[in-house]
């Protein structure tokens, strides 16, 4: 009995966790030794990025390859593909280079730009054994322009001064009397060489391309004034060191994040980025130098050496904020952090946090007024979080005698957040007055007393720029959108569109790498090129990581890219104009410019020839020709189009619409098909300037996706108890048909009872795609055959378009219940739109909606006055008229 309880204690006993690196760019290799370690803590990077960590059970003293894979596999195949796309988007990616098969071949791209001089600043405080291995690890940094200084903060000795004169040659000492952590790291500014300041402590091992993945981002991207870097920790050799990593980590992810603020939103910044430690942590942060001529230097009554016990760092990340500048979180910037080995040592630093982060509130509320209420009630939440989070731990956790720890947390945060602990960082400034009376200020330290007004805004603060790139051109700094609050990005690749994505740029540039990381997490798989054969696809490394099997779930092989149609048919594009002549024009050169081997005729049809501005324009361009329609409506022109046109392809678009010269061909490839009836095509906005476009776009926009769809009869039978969707497959903004449906007797004509010179406005587009679909024929949209498309740029044109739209909505359903007598429409017109606009109407009394009011109000004006305006056009006799009475 007694040998058997022998044998069990081992078991209960502490058992410490070994922290590794492990590197996928190199095979991977069993692990042994590991003697005495319940867990191997892994730093998973690729090409030296870290993409993630693992931790895995020791056994026997071992851990296999196989073992290491599977779990990187299943906790990282994300990660490892987004850093294989990064390093392919870091150069011109011709068709082919990312295709899936050859993901693992694409070479590791390098920033190979200038670089700038850095120092790197230790501030240290009689501890010569910890600064001596910090140290070292300085000695083995991968930079060539390094500049490193230590400052000496009120030390009770010179043994700093001979360990550093003595063994770092290269490392300057810089002794300050002031004591206080933000005194040394004011002194390092005023001392340093570098444009960039790099700060760390001295109890840190700093990684050898810590100071150049620092460099890159500040080299790259001018508008970045501060970062925040990784902190691992260096052991886990201890309870106390694994305590502290699993409830006080410094770690902040793997992933870079882009920080900064919207002036114009009118949002509080301590109400979205109070919470500053999520940032990082001063024991790896960097600042341009000429950062603080603008907003100040670190302030000596805050961190420790003072009665405040911390929160310097927490603070200039709120102010560098506040100010209006970026800080950025880049994982590839990597100290680790010697955590404390005991636990009264973690006690201490525990029983700190609560006055840094109470100081940090008191310093921000004083500085900026009008942040006062969000900073309380930030204050609040803290305590509300913190004690609750305590008292958990404190009922569940009993190991280790964590409960100790936990038990001085909930001190920390009771006794420090008082109404008497309120006037500890005033006292704190006193203090600092009193040593800078004794000493002097460090140069010209200035802390501004700001007001917290906000600087002028630009003048197109409502704008969103619209902005296309190409992948098969290297990604280049994105500077003409300062003017803009955020900008919209089609992504082209080869003359294939792939998708876009929005940045809140909030008035600055998008340097290359952010607009990588929002490719990336816009786009994903997308981005990635597959082959012809749909499902799902492996992917896998050719090294011994290739067991590293994960798949991608998109297929961006366009329609227009797998068939093609004969050149021998002949296309007709049929240009509907209503007296835009700068727009007729743009609108031409891009058709004349068109690469097609095929022959192409092109028709304009003016709808409004009294005020004849198209005739001018027409005649800069001989082979296009012009018809004149005195009669309003797109429908009459279009159907006078149809019949009159050549081409065994019809393709219909407005004039304010532009395109790229290979659009011709990818829209009319489908019909290689002879099931292929109507092909749609994308519509992108042209550009986003007015109040009236950007909210066209937010609510109701052209574009129908990046992905092709195909539709056909089954899909249309398919519905048996709602409407089918037919307006979410195009609109006659760019779409192609095949002129024989023109002649087929359950076709036709599109509807002219639907046209615009009547009540019934322009219910023609979807009428037509629902007849043709019904009858068992195929409608494709094809998103690679963008154009862009200039939206209503003032309101009252837009409110017009909503108030037609909402009438021919319901002009629509009315048309195939009567004609078609499709009984699914009446769900629509009877249970779904009333409940829509009920909806919305509860959310807008909640305050829970924001679409505009005035367009809530003309929907369903324009919803009720639908079945009046079909029964006035019916008796005007138009096409189906007499079928409807």
């Amino acid at each position: 009995m007694e040998n058997d309880q022998n044998k069990s204690a081992p078991d209960t006993l502490f058992k410490p966790i070994k922290v590794i690196d492990i590197e996928l760019s190199q095979p991977l290799k069993n692990i042994d030794c590991m003697y005495g370690y319940e867990f191997i803590q892994a730093l998973v990077r690729f090409h030296g990025t870290p993409i993630g960590s693992v931790k895995i059970p020791v056994a026997d003293g071992y851990c296999s390859t196989s073992l290491l894979n599977k779990n990187i596999v299943i906790k990282h195949h994300q990660a490892i593909v987004r850093h294989l796309l990064y390093d392919g988007l870091m150069m011109p990616s011709q068709p082919g280079d990312l295709h899936i098969s050859r993901l693992f071949d694409i070479p590791h791209a390098a920033y190979n730009g200038c670089l700038p001089l850095v120092t790197v600043a230790v501030c240290t405080r009689n501890r010569t054994a910890d600064l001596a291995r910090c140290l070292d690890s300085l000695n083995h940094l991968s930079y060539p322009s390094l500049d490193i200084l230590v400052v000496d903060n009120a030390p009770n000795d010179t043994a700093t001064e001979q360990l550093v004169r003595t063994k770092y040659q290269g490392v300057r000492y810089i002794h300050e009397p002031r004591p206080g952590l933000n005194w040394a790291r004011n002194r390092a500014i005023t001392e340093a060489r570098g444009e960039i300041i790099a700060y760390t402590d001295d109890d840190v091992v700093v990684d050898p391309g810590w100071v150049r993945a620092v460099a890159e981002v500040f080299a790259e991207d001018s508008e970045v004034a501060a970062l925040v870097g990784l902190v691992v920790p260096y052991e886990l050799e201890t309870d106390a060191q694994i305590l502290f990593e699993q409830h006080g980590s410094f770690g902040r992810g793997f992933e870079r994040k882009w920080y900064h603020i919207n002036r114009e939103s009118g949002k509080k910044v301590a109400s979205i980025y109070g919470h500053t430690g999520r940032f990082g942590t001063g024991a790896n942060m960097a600042y341009r130098r000429k950062l603080f001529d603008h907003i100040g230097f670190f302030d000596p009554a805050l961190d420790v050496g003072t009665v405040t016990n911390g929160g310097g760092d927490l603070e200039m990340f709120f102010r560098v904020l506040k100010e209006g500048y970026m800080l950025v979180y880049e994982p590839r910037a990597i100290v680790r952090h010697c955590h404390r080995r005991d636990s009264a040592q973690l006690r201490a630093q525990i029983a700190t946090w609560g006055t840094g982060f109470q100081a940090y509130l008191v310093r921000s509320a004083l500085a900026y007024p009008d942040e006062r209420f969000a900073l309380i009630r930030l204050g609040l939440q803290k305590i509300c979080y913190g004690c609750i989070r305590s008292l958990l731990f404190l009922l569940i956790r009993k190991i280790y005698n964590t409960q100790n720890v936990f038990q001085t947390e909930l001190q920390s945060m009771v006794t420090h957040h008082t109404l008497f602990d309120l006037f500890r960082y005033r006292k704190a400034r006193r203090t600092a007055a009193e040593i800078e009376n004794v000493f002097g200020p460090v140069n010209q330290i200035r802390i501004p007393e700001t007001t917290g007004q906000q600087p002028a805004v630009p003048y197109k603060s409502n704008a969103i720029a619209v902005r296309t790139i190409d992948l098969s051109r290297p990604l280049h700094a994105l500077t003409d959108i300062t003017d803009y609050n955020h900008v919209r990005i089609f992504v082209t690749r080869g003359g294939n569109l792939l998708g876009m994505t929005d940045i809140a740029n909030y008035h600055k540039s998008v340097g290359p790498a952010r607009l990588r990381d929002a490719l990336i997490d816009s786009l994903g798989y997308k981005l990635l090129e597959t082959s012809n054969t749909p499902g799902l696809y492996p992917v896998q490394s050719a090294a011994q990581a290739a067991l590293v099997r994960f798949y991608s779930l998109s297929e961006d092989q366009t329609m227009a890219a797998r068939i093609k149609l004969s050149p021998d048919i002949p296309v007709s594009v049929v240009v509907r104009t209503y007296g835009q002549s700068n727009s007729l024009r743009d609108c031409l050169r891009c058709l004349v410019a068109q690469e097609s081997s095929r022959h192409v005729d092109i028709t304009v049809v003016n709808n409004s020839p009294a005020l004849s501005p198209a005739t001018s324009v027409i005649a800069e361009f001989p082979d296009v020709v012009l018809v004149n329609k005195f009669r309003n409506g797109r429908v009459y022109a279009c159907n006078k189009d149809f019949m009159v046109g050549k081409g065994d392809i019809i393709i219909v678009i407005d004039d304010t619409v532009t395109m790229p010269a290979d659009w011709l061909e990818k829209l009319v490839a489908p019909f290689a098909r002879s099931d292929v009836m109507i092909v749609a095509g994308n519509v992108l906005p042209q550009e986003l300037e007015t109040t009236a476009q950007i909210l066209f776009e937010k609510h109701f926009g052209q574009r129908r996706g990046f992905e092709p769809i195909e539709r056909d009869g089954d899909w249309f039978k398919s519905f048996q108890r709602c409407a089918v969707p037919v307006w979410d497959l195009g609109s006659m903004t760019n779409v192609a048909f095949r002129a024989a449906i023109f002649n087929h007797p359950q076709i036709g004509l599109t509807d002219e009872m639907l046209s615009t010179d009547i009540p019934v406005s322009c219910g023609g587009d979807p009428y037509l795609f629902y007849r043709v679909l019904k009858t068992g024929y195929t409608l494709i949209y094809e998103p690679s055959a963008f154009v862009w498309y200039k939206y209503h740029r003032d309101v009252r044109s837009l409110c017009r378009w909503i108030y037609h739209y909402s009438k021919e909505y319901v002009v629509y359903h009315l048309t195939t219940l009567i004609c078609d007598r499709d009984l699914r429409t009446l769900p629509e017109l009877l249970i779904k739109i009333p409940k829509t606009h009920f909806r919305r109407f509860i959310q807008r009394l909640y305050g829970k909606n924001k679409y505009p009011l005035t367009f809530f109000i003309l929907e369903a004006i324009g919803n009720v006055a639908g079945p009046f305006a079909l029964l006035r056009s019916v008796r005007y006799g138009k096409c189906k008229g007499k079928e409807l009475l």
